[in-house]
């Protein structure tokens, strides 16, 4: 069996970043698919000399609570993805690493969402500056014994899906190839 893409019609953004794409399915049938341009993002679980984890809580809207997380945020267009989420863990921690290991690329959600999240783990992390919050942000940084971040993950502490995928990836390279 070959499984054939759809046909695309005609698009229409009905919103910035928020497109509608009039699509024709290999069995004739049409169908509106809503596609979200969101930017790429990354996260990196940072990790210090000492094995604690530095987490950050937050508030997020959509879930409304206030959540455990590992750093990140959206890679400016054209910026490098290591780069990228480097400068969210110093904007929004204070702590840096020059020792970072590419984990992979999660696709958030492809059924709708165009964007890619890039992972990364950043080892002997330490603090060399104060947090840079944007206006929208209020971060509380917490170092955790990396001991207990999969714990937190059993027990629902963390919940953010894309993160947990991220953490079991940085897990399983600290596991094998450490």
């Amino acid at each position: 069996m070959t499984i054939t893409p759809w046909k695309v019609l005609g698009s229409r953004h009905i919103h910035p970043r928020f497109r509608i794409d009039d699509c024709e399915l290999p069995n004739g049938n049409h169908l509106d698919a809503i596609i979200f341009e969101f930017r790429s993002w990354g996260n990196v679980l940072a990790v210090t000399k000492d094995n604690q984890a530095v987490l950050i809580r937050q508030y997020r809207h959509g879930a409304r609570d206030v959540m455990w997380e590992i750093p990140g945020g959206v890679v400016d267009d054209g910026e490098d993805p290591m780069q990228g989420v480097m400068r969210e863990l110093l904007e929004e921690t204070g702590y840096t690493s020059s020792n970072v290991i590419p984990l992979g690329e999660f696709l958030p959600n492809p059924a709708l969402q165009t964007n890619t999240m890039f992972c990364y783990l950043a080892l002997d992390a330490e603090k060399v500056a104060d947090q840079h919050l944007d206006g929208a942000e209020e971060i509380e940084v917490h170092l955790v014994p990396l001991d207990e971040i999969l714990p937190m993950i059993q027990n629902g502490q963390i919940v953010h899906a894309l993160q947990v995928a991220a953490l079991y990836r940085a897990f399983d390279y600290l596991k094998h190839d450490r």
